[in-house]
């Protein structure tokens, strides 16, 4: 069943109508190109765009380009210059008949040739409308769409990695994969309901429930990219805390390679948390330089301090920045000891300002164990001397390592792996738990010896979630939902 099909979203005489829209940012460029699919593309391009030997444009040409001129039909008078490619459907983006004007840049000449086409009967496309029809037409499904948004607002290269393999189908593959297996089981517990006084073989439970576990496995594997889908369309949320003055704006200013924070000598300074984002390893981190963390200080600073606190507890990785040039005291421990273990990395700060930094490095390695020692009442040290590394923001050594190993931590153990299709969105994630939790209930429901009836609403359920991502199952309310999201022009 097409996905049009199903949630009743052709659009009626709306799909018929011609749209237009301008597929680049509008302001000043080279190239500025304003896009028309539907029924009229062609008429509208015959009747609005001349070469210069006034050649007409042939029933069966596509996948051209022409140069000429485009020209108020009435009056012959110039709108611009410009290059006419034509793509006729359903081999287009659309599956409609698709002609793109590429005009020159600017914000005056696109307008005037977008308004010619509007006057002569097209209409302004909508947010995402021309990837909409690709969906509504059949030639992507819904998360193929969605992967569409995900290239055009990547902000690092693993980010358009995972959009351009979800286009390509590799999420659509691995869903598809999980609720065939569903629809194959729901069918079953189907027929022996339906037909139960029938000549209809019984559904063998223990059969059923291997079924289902084999769904949730597949599940748990989609489920397991979550956090890189969130990573990658969020940014790793790294928090860099410590003492007051202990280097941490500084250690901000020599990863985005800019001044971007305040430093001073006079402890304090920063009194609320800065952003940034940087890529490392294809990875996009978003750093958080936050207020000093210490007992005491004024009333702004404090308030500081508590967003320092939740900064730290909301980030995937914290840098604890250690000065190495000052002794550690009980606020050092503190800090530590308010890491958790699998997501941090301690940086020894001012590496220039000490005589023997390897021997320094040393020295924080065993203070770090000590303070996190179960005597002490910390955590344990089973990783302290992996994530420990030296650095000078004022001279950049040790830079490089600290980049190689925030890229270790976060892509090094298992947590993404850039190479697969993954959750990229909130909607596609919380399908995914809905459906998990769905088949779980199944599983439960048959160990507890109820009803088929109730564990075949179960399956039903997670079937529908997993249709939700690829547009199998859909409401056209969601589906506007879903494209109010996309930029115009696409």
């Amino acid at each position: 069943m097409s996905s049009t099909d199903t949630c009743g979203c052709e659009g009626g005489s709306q799909q018929g109508e011609t749209i237009v829209g301008i597929s680049t940012a509008v302001g000043p460029g080279a190239v500025g190109i304003v896009r028309v699919s539907g029924p009229e593309a062609m008429s509208l391009a015959a009747s609005t765009f001349r070469t210069p030997g006034d050649r007409e444009i042939l029933p069966d040409e596509t996948f051209s380009l022409a140069y000429g001129r485009v020209v108020e039909p009435e009056t012959g008078e110039v709108v611009d210059e410009a290059l006419l490619a034509i793509m006729r459907g359903p081999r287009s983006y659309t599956r409609e008949d698709v002609i793109e004007l590429q005009c020159h840049g600017g914000a005056v000449a696109v307008r005037a040739v977008l308004g010619l086409m509007v006057r002569l009967g097209a209409r302004i496309a909508e947010p995402g409308e021309f990837t909409r029809r690709a969906f509504l037409n059949g030639r992507i499904d819904l998360a193929q769409a969605e992967s569409v948004a995900g290239i055009v607002a990547a902000r690092s290269t693993a980010a358009l990695r995972a959009a351009v393999r979800q286009l390509d189908g590799g999420l659509s593959e691995s869903v598809q994969e999980a609720r065939g297996k569903l629809v194959g089981l729901l069918a079953s517990i189907e027929a022996a309901v339906d037909f139960a006084d029938e000549d209809v073989e019984e559904v063998d439970d223990q059969a059923l429930r291997e079924g289902l576990r084999g769904a949730q496995a597949m599940l748990a594997r989609l489920l397991e990219t979550a956090f890189a889908g969130r990573v990658l369309e969020e940014g790793v949320r790294t928090a860099i805390v410590g003492r007051p003055n202990a280097g941490k704006s500084s250690l901000l200013n020599a990863l985005v390679m800019r001044e971007r924070a305040i430093v001073s000598a006079i402890p304090g300074t920063t009194r609320d948390t800065v952003e940034e984002q940087v890529e490392i390893g294809g990875i996009p981190i978003r750093l958080v330089d936050t207020a000093g963390l210490r007992v005491g200080g004024d009333q702004v600073e404090k308030m500081g301090v508590e967003r320092s606190r939740r900064a730290m507890d909301q980030a995937d990785l914290v840098l604890a920045v250690i000065d190495l040039e000052s002794s550690w005291d009980e606020q050092d421990r503190m800090i530590l000891r308010g890491c958790e273990k699998d997501r941090w990395i301690v940086v020894g700060s001012k590496s220039d300002l000490v005589d023997e930094p390897g021997r320094r490095l040393e020295e924080l390695e065993a203070f770090v164990s000590e303070a996190l020692s179960p005597d002490a009442g910390g955590k344990g040290t089973g990783f302290a001397e992996t994530r420990i590394c030296a650095v000078s923001a004022l001279t950049g050594q040790g830079i490089d390592e600290l980049r190689a190993r925030v890229h270790e931590v976060i892509s090094g153990e298992g947590k993404i792996h850039l190479e697969e299709a993954v959750l990229a969105n909130e909607r596609q994630r919380n399908l995914v738990e809905a459906a998990t939790r769905s088949v779980s209930g199944a599983v439960s429901g048959l160990s507890q010896g109820k009803g088929e009836e109730l564990v075949c609403e179960d399956v039903r359920s997670a079937v529908r979630a997993l249709g939700e991502i690829t547009g199998e199952e859909l409401t056209p309310d969601l589906l506007d939902e879903i494209f109010s999201r996309f930029c115009l022009g696409k």
